[in-house]
């Protein structure tokens, strides 16, 4: 009986201890979920201000992105030198893409045609002329600045900058050296204007602007601007003072007479398929023609212009005898079936 009792004694004994152990085991795991717990959250919250602090650097970066200057250089493609610097996004091209756009064409428009203090790439063609001696006088070649072209050209490297060369086009006339000594032969279109002699300064104007036009060779698709070949007309260049027409009013002034050798070059170039590219008329009806076939100018505003559009080289003679202007335009024989009238 003793022993019986004594085992059950042992048995409660290791129920008692195996319950201690339970217990402790239980506030060990709730001790350690606590402080996985803590962990957790500290881990968590060392993740959240990880997060801040990189989103505030993408801010920061994002701000010195948008601080930061782009810049595109354009460069004249003959010197490589850059002739225009300008930083994308003071123009707009983050906050405001349509203005950017306006900006650009702008700009471009600027380069290709100039502004009142400062000339533009485009350049006309100054045609080439005979000599006395049938020799040639070089002119210039046509220049043109592709303002739709240089426009794209800009757009494509504004968001991260760069340098970007003017597309220049240069166009030399139209003709063969060897033709020149040919566009003599046969005379193809004339027209002849009078005036009176006896009046000194324009007869002066006249003869001096005749003699511009003289021998001025217009090679296929060639343009002639009256302008540009004749020049200033005023009296460095040796013009004097004779009435001509301003502002619908007969006054004296230095070139009067100019407009009879654009008017004359106008009625003889009409006789054949040439493309008009700007044409003026007389505010008063004008006597050495008939109406509506003048041609008024103005060095630096009206001008007469047109495109030799006939398929041939061409060469204009001016002439003055007496109180008569002729204008002639000439080519080779060889051309001369293969030429364009006007129908």
């Amino acid at each position: 009986m003793a022993k019986r009792n004594w085992v059950i004694l042992l048995l409660v004994a290791l129920c008692l201890i195996g319950t201690g152990c339970t217990e402790l085991t239980a506030k060990e795991k709730a001790a350690k979920a606590a402080e996985q717990q803590q962990k957790t959250e500290k881990e968590k919250k060392l993740q959240e201000e990880k997060k801040l602090a990189e989103a505030k650097k993408q801010e920061e970066e994002r701000k010195r992105e948008e601080a930061r200057p782009i810049y595109v250089n354009i460069i004249d493609p003959n010197t490589k030198e850059i002739i225009k610097t300008f930083n994308t996004k003071d123009l707009g091209y983050i906050t405001n893409p349509d203005d950017y756009k306006n900006e650009i064409a702008k700009l471009t428009r600027e380069l290709a045609r100039g502004t009142e203090s400062k000339p533009g790439y485009d350049k006309r063609m100054v045609l080439d002329k005979l000599d006395e001696n049938g020799e040639i006088i070089k002119g210039t070649p046509q220049q043109i600045l592709d303002e739709e072209e240089l426009a794209e050209k800009i757009i494509l490297v504004s968001e991260k900058g760069g340098n970007v060369e003017l597309p220049l086009y240069v166009n030399a006339s139209g003709y063969q050296a060897e033709e020149a000594s040919q566009l003599d032969d046969v005379v193809v279109a004339t027209y002849t204007t009078h005036f009176n002699s006896s009046t000194v300064g324009r007869t002066k104007n006249i003869e001096l602007s005749a003699k511009a036009i003289n021998n001025v060779i217009l090679g296929v698709n060639d343009s002639f601007s009256y302008n540009t070949t004749v020049g200033p007309s005023d009296a460095e260049h040796g013009y004097q003072k004779a009435p001509e027409i301003n502002y619908g009013k007969l006054v004296e002034g230095y070139g009067g007479g100019i407009c009879q050798t654009s008017s004359t070059l106008y009625n003889a170039i009409d006789q054949l398929a040439v493309k008009y590219i700007e044409k003026h008329h007389h505010s008063l009806t004008v006597g050495y023609v008939p109406k509506g076939r003048d041609a008024t100018v103005s060095y630096g505003g009206k001008d007469f212009r047109f495109q030799n559009t006939t398929g041939v080289p061409i060469l204009l003679k001016a002439i003055v005898n007496g109180g008569s202007l002729t204008v002639e335009v000439r080519t080779s024989k060889t051309y001369q079936s293969q030429l364009k009238k006007r129908i």
